[in-house]
Order: structure tokens, then sequence, then C-alpha cells
């Protein structure tokens, strides 16, 4: 019999009570940080949405944004010696609307002093266990027409390792040249997409098409150590430079969360930032000021490891649902042309 609404809401409440029971018992402290905000993220392929103030009386508006995330409050308490939080906030990306995307959606971060993204692959493997007993009665879910097994521990497979064993495409001797790139992808039989697009573009076309459909097909798995230019707020390898300890977590081609060994470099982040508004200006997307607390705020931030969860996907994944609209009372398509 299909899930009633009730049911979902009822299974919502379960995930949010053992997230919160299982993180506490790992010593992690629940907190609030703002939704409305001056400085938004500055992802340049995101969208937030305006929400300008209006003084009472009169005077100049002034533009605020909904948040995409809550990294950047998080990574303040951070700085002030929290040492390990969580937040179920609710973050905003507009014109995000698909089987797995709702412009207003939950999102669970955590960071952890003192340890780096091994350390929170080791946290998040075990809370995703610990969800789907909760919710799920077990660790064996069905997704796709398959069952995957959420037991504790996940592989973990390199970025490099699953270009070569999905797409034929030795990314590795490609070092970050994005000509190299769409040479070995056309080779390997995929479509590299028009000539002269950047690095980053020419991976994503072969990443979306052969390589994430196929992670996480019968358990959960982790994609670690990312090319440089996609650090985003993570830590470059120190051995290897060419590699950021950053990781995404996928189940049944489901991307469930994105996580870093937290950059601590308050002038490598600001030139990193930098480069962001510059991209946001070569794709026509608004600029936005950088947040001068949060940059002051990552040059005193202890070493540290973090991660962004999709709240709703890992509902999604312990409940059986195919679309993100099934675990949502209100999906934005009810309203949504």
């Amino acid at each position: 019999m299909p899930a009633t609404r009730r049911d979902r809401a009822r299974q919502r409440a379960r995930l949010a009570a053992e997230v919160r029971r299982f993180l506490g018992s790992l010593g992690y402290e629940e907190v609030e940080t703002p939704t409305l905000v001056p400085a938004p993220g500055m992802e340049p392929h995101l969208s937030p949405f305006e929400a300008r103030f209006v003084p009472e009386g009169g005077g100049e508006a002034q533009p605020l944004w909904l948040i995409t995330s809550p990294e950047y409050a998080m990574k303040r308490l951070l700085a002030e010696g929290f040492p390990r939080i969580f937040q179920l906030s609710r973050v905003f990306r507009n014109g995000e609307v698909s089987r797995t995307h709702n412009p207003e959606f939950t999102m669970l971060e955590l960071y952890r002093a003192g340890t780096d993204y091994e350390g929170v692959m080791q946290d998040l493997e075990r809370l995703v266990e610990a969800c789907a007993r909760a919710v799920a009665g077990g660790t064996r879910v069905a997704r796709g027409g398959r069952t995957i097994d959420l037991a504790a521990p996940f592989p973990r497979t390199t970025v490099a390792d699953a270009f070569l064993r999905h797409a034929g495409v030795d990314l590795a001797s490609c070092a970050g040249d994005a000509a190299r790139l769409a040479a070995a992808a056309r080779a390997a039989g995929h479509d590299p997409g028009p000539p002269g697009e950047p690095f980053d573009d020419v991976f994503f076309r072969v990443m979306l098409d052969a390589v994430e459909p196929r992670l996480g097909v019968e358990r959960p798995e982790y994609l670690v150590d990312w090319p440089a230019s996609m650090a985003a707020l993570s830590r470059v390898k120190p051995d290897d430079p060419r590699w950021a300890e950053r990781f995404e977590l996928y189940a049944g081609g489901l991307e469930l969360a994105n996580g870093y060994t937290e950059l601590t470099d308050a002038a490598e982040q600001r030139a990193r930032l930098v480069e962001e508004q510059a991209l946001r200006r070569v794709l026509g997307r608004p600029v936005f000021p950088l947040d001068e607390p949060f940059l002051e705020a990552v040059g005193r931030m202890p070493d540290a490891g973090g991660v962004a969860v999709g709240f709703d996907r890992v509902l999604m994944l312990v409940a059986g649902a195919e679309t993100i609209e099934d675990v949502l009372l209100f999906p934005a398509r009810d309203f949504l042309a």
C-alpha cells in the first residue's frame, strides 16, 4: 500500500529525531544560524532568492538574501570555539525544480574540529546507518529496483579511479587541461561538449553521463579527492596538490552529501571567492559582496571537517521514495507553473 502524506510526515519526524539523537551521542551540539543574510554564498552555479529589507517608517531598502547553505555562519562558530556542531536548516535555491530538487529544502550541516574529511565520513556513514534502522527498520532499502545495504562503513573511491573505471578516462594524465580531458573523453566515446569549454564543464559532462549513475549501486559510496580546481572551501591535499580533500556521498545514483577537510587559510579563501565573483560575472549572474566576518573567521578556525547533507534525499533513500515530491507535504510543483 502506498505511503500516505501522514506516513511521510511521521517518517520525516522520525528521521529528524534520529539525527538529533545520534549526533548528540557523538557530542555534537545543535545550533541555529540566520536564514536571511547580507552576503549569500558565492557558488557560481547557484542562484539565491533576494528578499529586500524595507525599514518601517521609510528609509532606503537593503538587499538581503535567503541562504543557500548555513556554512559561513557555522564556520564562524567553529572559529569561536564550538567543537562539534550541526544544524537542520531550511535553505533556498532559485530555479531548482526536478525529481531530486525543490527550491526550498532541508539541509543537515555538521562540522567537527580536530579532524579531517575522513573523520567526518566516519561520523556520516554511522549516522546514515542509524537513520536507516530508525525509519526503515534495518539497513537494506529499495532504490530504483535494487536493494542497497546502508550498513557502515561505506567504500571510498577516488575521483580519478571512478573516471577510469566507469568512463575509461585517465583523469590524472589530463593534468587539469580542458583540451586534454576533452580529447580523452571523446576517445572513450563520450561527448565532451563544444570546443573551448573550461575543464570543469568537460569534467561534469562526463561525470553526469558516465560516472554518477554508476555510483553507490549496491552500497553507498564515497567519491573522494576531487580535482583541485573544484576544491571550493576545502583544503588541497598537502602531499599531492592536484587533488582537494573533498568528498561526495552517493547511493543508488543519488548524491546525498558534499564534504571537506575545511580550508583554514584566510588569504586563499579570499582569493577563491574573488575568482568565483569573476566567474559569476562571466556567467551573467549577480555578483555578491564578500562576507567579511566569515573571511576573518576562516583564519581563526581550527583544523576541521564538515559536510552538507541533503536531508530530504536521505529521507527518500530510507523511505523508499523515488522523487523529492514524495517526501514533501507541499512541494513547489504544486504552485509553480
